[in-house]
């Protein structure tokens, strides 16, 4: 099971690591006790918005890019999981091309050119 406390938690330490603040810093900053911030970053507490609100302001970072970057996680995590419970990845769907015929325009002689689908197509799987 995913858990977004826990992701939660690791983009908050990896924001204050990349920084090289210590954890009695930011939690100085944030009037955060220093023992809650740390049980926040290993995904043991739940955050509320007010101290979210108060860690990203002693981290000066905006919550946005914090939930967005949190958001990354959870959908990487949710394709690991899908990937780890079935046994085979389902194979991406490649719309089918045809052929086709264009007429010219009024006016011009008239030219028939027949514009074929592309042989090699490369499908892009993410790994």
């Amino acid at each position: 099971m995913i858990l977004l406390r826990r992701l939660l938690g690791d983009v908050l330490r990896r924001q204050r690591q990349r920084q090289g603040r210590t954890l009695r810093e930011v939690s100085s900053s944030a009037r955060v006790s220093l023992g809650y911030l740390s049980e926040v970053e290993r995904g043991q507490k739940e955050a509320s918005s007010e101290l979210l609100s108060a860690i990203c302001d002693a981290l000066d970072v905006r919550m946005s890019e914090l939930m967005r970057e949190v958001s990354d996680e959870l959908a990487l995590a949710e394709l690991a999981a899908s990937a780890a419970a079935s046994d085979t990845v389902p194979a991406p769907v490649r719309p089918k091309f045809n052929a086709v015929s264009v007429t010219s325009l009024a006016g011009v002689p008239e030219e028939r050119v027949t514009i074929k689908p592309p042989a090699d197509v490369v499908d892009v799987v993410a790994a």
